[in-house]
Order: structure tokens, then C-alpha cells, then sequence
């Protein structure tokens, strides 16, 4: 192997996916920094969740808009809860009532009409994020969809599918990352200019 040529073509291929997310997502990264603006102008909050490397970039979000992103804006907290933190919730879901309910039954407990949940997953089907959608929908709560390849069966029940251009996980989760910082940007720019 040519270890050279390997990494010249995963930095091509990062910079072509970053370049074709700007062609086809554009519009629903508009939606989403829209949606988000509005819930915490009306004092909601947002709850996150994933698995994987997702679930790290949930913790990620959710740091970057508690604490804060951009060092030159003094702001308070944006309300934000990675549900994928507790592990003595985690594990005792996941024994008790199944690992592909651990997620639903936390946004049964923390959300309300009003929050938006952001679900991440590359392929779109992972059991344990359909379930916390469907009862994110049920509790009244819009989701937003930080999605991949097909988009999986999450395309059609999230609110606002941000789809990454690409069906290799590494290119995903780093437009994921990538459209979260440019959200959280947003969000401090225009709820603190």
C-alpha cells in the first residue's frame, strides 16, 4: 500500500464531500439553525442523541452550545443535554427494558412540546434512534436528522434531514462535525451578535 496516495485520497475525498455538502444541504442547515433559533428564543432546549463515534459527537453539540464555541462572544448557556453521558442510565436501560429503548425512554422523561431533539446516525436505521423519533413526535417535539447514504428509514420521520453526500462513515461523521460547528456558529451569531 502507498501510504502517501492513501492519505491524499482521504483528505480528496473529505474536501469533495465538504464541497458537496454546500451544494445539497444548504437549505436544510437554513431550516435547522431556523428551528433551533426559535426554540431558544421560546426557552426550550435541545436533547441529542447517537451511538458510536455520533454519540461522542453529541457530547461535542452539546458542549459547544453549553459552554460556548466562538471565545469572542460572551453569551449565556444554550440549554443543549447529550443523552448519551449517563452510563449508570445507560446500562441500567439497557439491561431493564432493552438498549433499543434506552434513548426513547430518556426523551420520554426530558422532553417536552416546544424542544427539538437532533438525532445522528449515519446509516438512518439504527433501532434505538427511530424509537427516540418516533417519541420525540409523540411528546410534540420537531428533530432534526444528522443523516447519511441513503438517509435509511429516518429520512422521512425526521423534520429536517441533513443528509451527508457520501456512504463512507468517516466522510459522514466529519460533515456531521463540520455542519454542527457552522450551526452553533450561527446560532451564537445571530441569537448574540
Amino acid at each position: 500500500m502507498d501510504r502517501n496516495k492513501f492519505i491524499v485520497n482521504a483528505l480528496v475525498e473529505s474536501a469533495e464531500t465538504k464541497v458537496n455538502i454546500q451544494r445539497e444541504c444548504m437549505n436544510d442547515i437554513n431550516s435547522a439553525v431556523d428551528l433551533l433559533i426559535n426554540m431558544y428564543k421560546n426557552g426550550h432546549k435541545l436533547l441529542l442523541c447517537g451511538n458510536g463515534g455520533s454519540a461522542a459527537d453529541c457530547q461535542h453539540i452539546a458542549t459547544e452550545l453549553m459552554i460556548r464555541l466562538n471565545h469572542k462572544i460572551q453569551r449565556p448557556a444554550l440549554p443543549a443535554i447529550a443523552l448519551t453521558t449517563d452510563t449508570s442510565n445507560m446500562t441500567a436501560g439497557g439491561n431493564d427494558i432493552g438498549f433499543e429503548n434506552v434513548f426513547a425512554r430518556n426523551v420520554e422523561g426530558l422532553g417536552q412540546a416546544g424542544d427539538v431533539l437532533l438525532a445522528i446516525s449515519t446509516s438512518g436505521n439504527s433501532s434505538n434512534i427511530v424509537k427516540a423519533v418516533n417519541k420525540a413526535k409523540e411528546q410534540g417535539m420537531k428533530v432534526i436528522g444528522f443523516l447519511g447514504g441513503t438517509g435509511g428509514q429516518l429520512l422521512n420521520i425526521v423534520d429536517i434531514p441533513i443528509k451527508i453526500p457520501s456512504y463512507n462513515t468517516q466522510r459522514i461523521q466529519e460533515g456531521h462535525i463540520t455542519v454542527a460547528h457552522i450551526i452553533c456558529e450561527l446560532l451564537e451569531s445571530e441569537l448574540y451578535p
